[in-house]
């Protein structure tokens, strides 16, 4: 018997898929769980629509990080931190802290996309990136000033 897989099941295949079960095994366990529904013409033409569906939210969403990336790329954050007289910092820079400055700049980026290079514990000029999407990110320099 064929049927659309409407939740991952261990063993049988993927949300979506289309798989070919035992009768006994659809009836008695698959569609009574709400894992499956029988392959009729409308649930096949539904399954192709939901996945063509999701391809296209995909597309957009990796359209977006590319916008963002670019955007972000090559720019500069100054921020300004409590120094000591021989130029020690108080305290540390955080990706929070280099999230708001970007906001600052009209830049909505999470904080826990940010990587550094260990702790920003000094003033001078740092590279960051910015992993936007697994294989999109961006460089940006944060130049940490004294007060």
């Amino acid at each position: 018997m064929k049927v659309v897989l409407l939740k991952d099941v261990k063993g049988t295949g993927k949300k979506g898929e289309i798989k070919d079960v035992a009768d006994g095994f659809a009836k008695n366990f698959l569609f009574k769980n709400g894992a499956a529904k029988l392959a009729d013409n409308s649930a096949l033409s539904e399954n192709k629509i939901q996945k063509d569906a999701a391809k296209f939210h995909k597309e957009q969403e990796i359209l977006a990080a590319k916008a963002l990336a670019k955007q972000i790329e090559g720019k500069t954050v100054v921020l300004k931190i409590k120094c000591g007289e021989n130029g020690k910092t108080f305290g540390s820079i955080t990706s929070k802290e280099i999230s708001e400055a970007l906001e600052k700049l009209s830049i909505k980026l999470d904080k826990k996309k940010i990587e550094l290079n260990g702790a920003i514990k000094a003033t001078g000029a740092y590279t960051a990136v910015a992993r936007i999407y697994p294989e999109i990110s961006a460089k940006f320099t944060v130049v940490v000033e004294g007060n």
